[in-house]
């Protein structure tokens, strides 16, 4: 065998490898998709909950967006003000824009003590499918199921099911909108944090059916809305819903609702101080 075949066959392959390799050394120098140093800025100061409350897939999606221009710097209600403010500066934005801090509330107060169930569930605990068997166990087609989706979903633990009914903590909500999202009777809904009056029931039935079944449901009685001095709560389709862009919190339509049924949240109590005199 001549061995210099064999060099030639050597320095072929290999020179044919050494082309292809500068070949795709320039292509990828030439077609770089030059990514954005804002994005991965963006990403640092983002919570990265993952939560999809912004309206993208998650936080990588919505920092593409932002620094695509695409999405407002605002848009993470996780982050609240202080991340938009972040996003903001490294947008090169002069002004972040208002930041209207929202908390998730639960309208349903129907407890096992007030809600009248039509049989015993023993499936799964998933809302979901217990509400494919008859609009599930309540008798109120529009009562909460208890069965903690909701709680699951919360990437934030700000939700407890206490007697039946799904409650949210609201030191520990962050409004990701996930128990929104997953709620099968929407019973759940975001509103403005600054508001302390929220409505606890959404059951759409005229009150004489709503007696039968639920001690905390609402009647439809319209004393809320003669009450309201600011014109901020109306009953429709049976039920009240307060519109908050008037709601003032004064909280006299929940004092003079005669089933409970509207909830305001009461300023933490003082702890007691004894008053000693110095001798």
């Amino acid at each position: 065998m001549d061995i210099s075949n064999i060099i030639i066959a050597v320095c072929v392959v290999g020179g044919t490898g050494l082309l292809f390799g500068i070949l795709l050394a320039v292509a990828s120098f030439v077609f770089e998709v030059k990514k954005d140093e804002r994005v991965e800025k963006i990403l640092a100061v983002l919570p990265g909950a993952n939560c999809g409350s912004c309206g993208y897939a998650g936080c990588g999606a919505y920092a593409e967006a932002v620094a695509g221009e695409t999405a407002p710097v605002n848009g993470c209600t996780v982050g609240k003000a202080k991340v938009a403010s972040q996003i903001a500066d490294i947008m090169g934005v002069a002004d972040a824009g208002a930041v209207e801090e929202v908390v998730a509330r639960v309208h349903c107060g129907g407890d096992k003590a007030s809600a009248v169930y039509k049989y015993e569930y023993s499936g799964i605990l998933d809302c979901v499918a217990a509400s494919k068997i008859a609009g599930g166990a309540k008798k109120c087609l529009s009562g909460c199921l208890g069965l903690g989706s909701c709680k699951a979903a919360c990437p934030f633990d700000a939700i407890n099911i206490e007697n039946g009914v799904a409650v949210v903590d609201e030191e520990k909500c962050q409004a990701c909108g996930k128990c929104v999202r997953t709620c099968p009777k929407g019973l759940i809904e975001l509103i403005p944090k600054k508001s302390k009056v929220w409505v606890g029931c959404s059951n759409p039935e005229q009150g004489k059916f709503v007696n039968q079944y639920c001690k905390k449901g609402c009647i439809g009685c319209k004393i809320c809305e003669k009450a309201c001095p600011f014109d901020a709560i109306h009953v429709v389709d049976n039920h009240a819903i307060i519109d908050y862009s008037k709601c003032k919190s004064c909280g006299l339509c929940a004092k003079k609702c005669p089933r409970g049924v509207i909830h305001i949240k009461q300023k933490p109590a003082q702890p007691a101080t004894e008053n000693k005199e110095l001798v």
